[in-house]
């Protein structure tokens, strides 16, 4: 066995295994956390990851299409403002997972802490959901007979901001207080 081999399976008495930076903090704290309704927001923060990061690249493609001939200026911008509004999308929602997997790794964590965080990112992304609702454009509106999405169309939309930005700071809020 070499030394690299024998370096991944140290027991837990010695040290923490290693997960390698992101792709292997998924599985790193889905093994590691005792929590189930942890161990369910970990896929699906790997699709919703995945899906977002997917339809921001094609969204950018086709912005760099239309706009490829135009030299610089508003248009650069734009673009950067486009990748940074996936970022923040994204981030989010790796957020607890590196969290929990960084927090099993160096001190140990707990089943309420592993519990509260999966919480707040679940209602992160309910937030994206109110957010897509508050900013759909009129014409992608669909009648309904709900109050609660008549509500949510109402509102101008810029409004779609706050329910993700509250949702973020609930989920730091909650890493800071069980910390």
């Amino acid at each position: 066995m070499t030394d690299a081999t024998a370096e991944q399976s140290v027991t837990a008495d010695d040290k923490p295994e290693p997960y390698n930076g992101l792709p292997g903090a998924f599985p790193y704290a889905f093994r590691a956390s005792d929590s189930l309704l942890f161990k369910a927001y970990v896929p699906v923060a790997l699709l919703l990851s995945v899906a977002i990061t997917l339809v921001f690249s094609f969204g950018l493609i086709t912005q760099l299409a239309e706009t490829g001939s135009v030299r610089g200026g508003t248009f650069t911008f734009s673009r950067s403002f486009f990748l940074f509004i996936g970022l923040l999308l994204v981030a989010p929602l790796l957020a607890p997972v590196l969290s929990v997997a960084r927090r099993h790794r160096r001190t140990g964590s707990s089943v309420a802490y592993d519990r509260a965080l999966a919480v707040s990112a679940f209602l992160f992304i309910g937030s994206i959901y109110l957010a897509l609702l508050t900013s759909a454009p009129a014409e992608l509106r669909e009648p309904t007979q709900s109050a609660v999405v008549e509500f949510f169309y109402s509102l101008p939309p810029i409004a779609g901001v706050a329910p993700p930005l509250l949702a973020t700071v609930l989920m730091y809020l909650t890493h800071r207080l069980l910390k």
